[in-house]
């Protein structure tokens, strides 16, 4: 399979994007929990100066995008010996905000971490795009993430048809370096397995920082949570 197109396909490689801002990155993710499934990162301005538009990722985020943009999300998700999962097909529909408040087309809401989630209109998550900052190499055994090419263009898709449309679709699987940075249309349906671990080898690390870009705001009085 050759090179993905993110308007095509849902998803594209930018090889060592994020190479340059490494060691920045360790230093700020050094201030937050390690070793967790997902750590949702808020209220942090160094971060946030690293991923915006000023910066190689920001950047490249409103460059595909066609538009300004800014963080909006953050989850650091650390795989290791201690803590592993799986991940079956699904698409990302919530997003998070400052407090919860009714707003048409705006529910259900849940809490994660002590913050507010909402599934907002889906044309919101069709108008937003996720970024993948690799921070260990992933081959096929270190729990790369899966991708259903094309899958974004199918709007929201429902739970009882996503295998079915799985089945449909080419899938691809999204390795990467230490700096790579991978490209997703949000809406993409994705998912992942567990580490494999080979007989006489230890658990390898796998630790990538997502990020979820968006441009404009919310109905108010809803406001993005940002970074």
């Amino acid at each position: 399979m050759g090179d993905l197109d993110l308007v095509r396909d849902g998803a594209c490689l930018h090889r060592g994007l994020a190479t340059a801002l490494l060691n920045d990155l360790a230093a700020v993710l050094a201030k937050w929990p390690d070793g967790h499934a997902g750590v949702r990162i808020s209220g942090d301005g160094d971060l946030a100066r690293l991923l915006d538009t000023d910066g190689p990722i920001g950047a490249m985020a409103a460059k595909v995008r066609g538009c300004d943009v800014r963080p909006v999300r953050a989850v650091l998700f650390d795989k290791n010996e201690r803590t592993d999962w799986a991940l079956g097909w699904h698409q990302d529909r919530t997003i998070a905000v400052r407090e919860q408040a009714e707003v048409t087309g705006f529910g259900p809401w849940s809490v994660k971490q002590g913050i507010r989630h909402v599934e907002p209109p889906f044309s919101v998550i069709e108008g937003m795009v996720t970024v993948r900052i690799h921070l260990d190499p992933v081959d096929e055994n270190n729990a790369p993430l899966l991708v259903a090419l094309g899958s974004h263009l199918l709007g929201r898709i429902p739970v009882s048809e996503v295998d079915a449309v799985v089945a449909g679709l080419p899938v691809r699987t999204c390795l990467a370096e230490i700096g790579d940075v991978w490209f997703y249309r949000t809406p993409i349906l994705h998912a992942s397995n567990a580490v494999v671990v080979k007989a006489g080898a230890g658990h390898r690390r796998r630790r990538v920082l997502q990020v979820d870009y968006a441009a404009g705001g919310l109905p108010a009085p809803l406001e993005w949570l940002g970074i």
